[in-house]
């Protein structure tokens, strides 16, 4: 919230916007954001044509735009939570194996429609997190280059940014922030070029569970093994094993930190756009 505003002011300088927000036409905030606004381009286009007088249209259509920046980033975030919480509730409630059979002691995997909902789940949340880094470097960057210019509709100077474009943002590099390049990052990226490029963490999906007196006393899912934030690699084999990772005990953490980055992100963006604050 506080960047919404924040945007806002660095955007509203020397306009009455209380006076004129109320005179707005609605489809100037929601149009080709938001499926409350069934128009179609063409008709966004006629109606932006038939209130061009309106006073400051260009620049609140540009504040708008900043701030479904900020909405996107909000909405991804709580995409990441809701999954997260989606993929304990299975691991920890759901069978792995229909129908349920007694099974001996030992350690045994399942290759069921459940384990393909929790490998799913994994692959959303890293892929998430990845188009947060993407929104964020777009948002970062606009902080930075804001227009001031609204005789037109504005284009955005990030429209074409991602999170490899990050050296164009003024503090990359900055310590604790998502663009520190450092062990975490790299190993956020890794996982989703891996899965977007090379598809999935095991070539048979699968989840475990350690039986003891015939019950289930354990569940887990086995992580790539990782070394500086990129998987071991020989020739054409990098999903090794051998280190018995479990993801379901780090993923809270490893969620936590990226979050606590983004936190610092985001509160350095603050920064850019109330530098006397």
């Amino acid at each position: 919230m506080r960047l919404h505003e924040a945007f806002k002011q660095a955007i509203m300088i020397g306009v009455d916007y209380s006076a004129l927000v109320h005179m707005l036409p609605s489809f100037v905030s929601v149009a080709g954001h938001n499926s409350e606004a069934p128009l179609t381009r063409e008709l966004f286009e006629r109606f932006l044509a038939g209130t061009a007088d309106f006073p400051e249209i260009n620049r609140f259509l540009y504040l708008y735009d900043c701030q479904h920046l900020v909405a996107s980033i909000q909405e991804c975030t709580k995409e990441v939570e809701q999954i997260l919480g989606e993929f304990y509730l299975a691991l920890n409630t759901e069978n792995f194996f229909y129908p349920t059979l007694k099974h001996d002691d030992g350690t045994r995997y399942s290759t069921s429609p459940v384990t393909t909902k929790l490998v799913a789940f994994l692959g959303f949340i890293f892929n998430r997190m990845h188009s947060l880094l993407d929104y964020t470097v777009k948002l970062a960057s606009e902080a930075e280059h804001l227009r001031h210019d609204f005789a037109r509709y504005p284009k955005f100077s990030s429209s074409s940014l991602q999170f490899g474009d990050r050296k164009r943002v003024g503090f990359n590099g900055e310590t604790g922030t998502l663009f520190e390049t450092c062990e975490f990052m790299t190993s956020v990226e890794t996982l989703r070029n891996h899965l977007i490029h090379d598809g999935l963490l095991d070539e048979m999906p699968k989840a475990y569970e350690e039986i003891k007196a015939g019950v289930a006393v354990e569940k887990f899912l086995l992580f790539p093994d990782m070394t500086d934030g990129r998987f071991d690699r020989f020739k054409n084999r990098n999903l090794f094993f051998g280190r018995e990772d479990k993801i379901n005990l780090r993923l809270p953490e490893f969620v936590a930190e990226f979050q606590a980055r983004q936190v610092a992100t985001l509160e350095r963006i603050l920064v850019t756009l109330q530098p006397g604050v």
